[in-house]
């Protein structure tokens, strides 16, 4: 008998989409099912975690489908330091995400902030040095069919929470568009604005993505449970508040 996304530990959001909390950042990474092909969305935070998401994801897919894309919606550590366990999968970044990943700053920078974290500082160190180059670049949008009627848009709607943030549409048939918004979004707790942020267009990052997904759309934060459009509106305003944009 076939078992449930959730008796296999996921959320089912949509037929075909689902998502996992992960433990210690509650970062949410996602899992959209096409034919033969599947697409994950962020990695987890280290290469252990990275490993185990993948293997849950294989649990339910079965033998006759596997990950073949893994789409990256910030480059944070805790949700990239897992993307060295997807060898052979297509990797997808907003443009301009290979510098914060590969470059010798960019690295060393995620192995500072994921040690200040918690992770183990080998383990971070690692980590960052099998960090590659995204096979492909997002600058606007970009659409993957995943066989089986399914097709999902990546879009390049940042800067805002970073230089460099994706979102992951997945349009629904009979049922609502759902959005993986990685960290532009956040219901667990505040948004995060560190160094890397760019406050002044966050707000206008999320009219873009409200303006993509829609009144009755499903939104996905890179934290926290699932929310709706005002939400996300509301959240919109109390980032422009702020920051003093409009």
């Amino acid at each position: 008998m076939k078992l449930t996304w959730e008796e296999l530990g996921w959320e089912e959001l949509a037929p075909r989409v689902g998502r996992r909390r992960l433990p210690v950042w509650d970062c949410t990474a996602g899992l959209v099912v096409g034919e033969g092909a599947a697409l994950m969305i962020d990695a987890g935070s280290s290469r252990a975690e990275g490993a185990r998401l993948r293997a849950a994801a294989q649990r339910l897919l079965g033998t006759r489908c596997r990950v073949t894309h893994l789409a990256l919606t910030h480059p944070h550590f805790d949700h990239v330091f897992g993307t060295s366990a997807f060898a052979e999968v297509e990797v997808f970044g907003a443009v301009g995400v290979d510098t914060a990943l590969t470059s010798a700053s960019g690295r060393e920078e995620l192995r500072a902030d994921a040690v200040r974290g918690g992770l183990d500082p080998d383990e971070a160190a690692e980590a960052a040095r099998l960090l590659a180059r995204p096979d492909h670049s997002v600058s606007g949008e970009w659409t993957l069919d995943l066989g089986g009627g399914v097709q999902v848009l990546l879009a390049n709607v940042g800067p805002g929470h970073t230089r460099h943030d994706l979102v992951v549409l997945v349009p629904g048939a009979d049922c609502p568009e759902i959005v993986f918004c990685g960290d532009l979004v956040e219901e667990s707790g505040e948004p995060q604005a560190g160094p890397d942020a760019v406050p002044a267009r966050w707000p206008a990052a999320l009219d873009r993505l409200l303006g993509l997904g829609g009144e009755d759309a499903v939104y996905v934060p890179g934290h926290g449970g699932a929310v709706n459009a005002a939400f996300v509106r509301a959240q919109r305003d109390a980032l422009a508040t702020r920051f003093g944009v409009s």
